[in-house]
């Protein structure tokens, strides 16, 4: 069984494939622009101490988002 987490509890270097989001229409809206969906394979770079910005690469791509908005993101590690 696959384990689901959300994106905060990765640790850097970890892979892993989105499966929800836990958000409004606002935030789900806000991610999709920047390439993260459900379905869609991540990996985390790093993240900053206190409940910093957590780094992301989806494809070719890096992004930088509030821990917040981190801990809306379920994914499955892989």
């Amino acid at each position: 069984m696959k384990t689901k987490t959300d994106v905060t509890q990765l640790n850097e270097g970890q892979k892993a494939k989105v499966v929800e989001i836990h958000g409004g229409c606002g935030l789900i809206k806000k991610l999709d622009t920047l390439g993260i969906r459900p379905g869609v394979e991540i990996k985390k770079i790093g993240s900053q101490i206190l409940k910093g910005p957590q780094i992301l690469k989806i494809a070719n791509t890096y992004v930088a988002i509030g821990f917040g908005m981190a801990k809306k993101i379920i994914v499955e590690k892989i």
